[in-house]
């Protein structure tokens, strides 16, 4: 006998929902997906990234690991990036006391997602279903961290799209069109300060 996965219409239900487990999940389409567990490099990537930007002068109630992002599809979902920087808006937003950034809610100026390389299924969600939907959600930068091909790319909104800034390895200076004092290399990143 096969369990039906629980749907959610709304984010209102999902909100209200509680399995009793630490299980991670992201909502795609109204259905509860489960995250596989992380991989270590991704989490030492992102705690890298957030140390580098503290350093850079961003506080550090506007940095987050963990926070979930609803995205403005006509499905229901929600996304939980690896590293996110908030504007003060949206921190102020998720602070005050939601525990995902609702459609309704001020964009964050970045998302980072390290690519996950336990599937074809799940390079594509980092690689074309969520660069769709942060660009829908009107996130103006997003980075995607591919440990396995040692390579970064940036991205940047423009008309409700992301354009390439770059992509970048080895030794190459990362160009951010929003942090445009940032002084880190493509091999820093990938070797998480190692």
């Amino acid at each position: 006998m096969t369990q039906a996965k629980r749907r959610f219409r709304t984010f209102e239900e999902y909100l209200d929902y509680n399995d009793g487990t630490d299980t991670r999940n992201e909502l795609v389409h109204g259905e509860l997906i489960e995250m596989a567990p992380e991989n270590p490099l991704n989490v030492v990537i992102a705690s890298f990234l957030f140390a580098a930007f503290l350093r850079m002068g961003i506080p550090s109630y506007r940095l987050a690991i963990g926070h979930q992002i609803a995205t403005r599809s006509a499905q229901v979902t929600a996304r939980q990036p690896d590293l996110i920087v908030h504007t003060e808006e949206s921190a102020n937003a998720i602070l005050a006391g939601g525990n995902i950034l609702l459609p309704e809610m001020p964009s964050p100026l970045l998302v980072v997602e390290v690519v996950s390389s336990s599937d074809k299924q799940s390079r594509d969600r980092d690689y074309v279903e969520k660069r769709k939907e942060y660009a829908e959600r009107g996130i103006s930068e997003y980075w995607l961290i591919d440990p396995e091909r040692s390579l970064i790319t940036v991205l940047q909104l423009e008309n409700d799209r992301y354009r390439e800034v770059g992509e970048f390895k080895d030794t190459d200076t990362i160009v951010s069109p929003t942090f445009l004092n940032l002084q880190l290399t493509a091999e820093q990143i990938l070797r998480a300060g190692r």
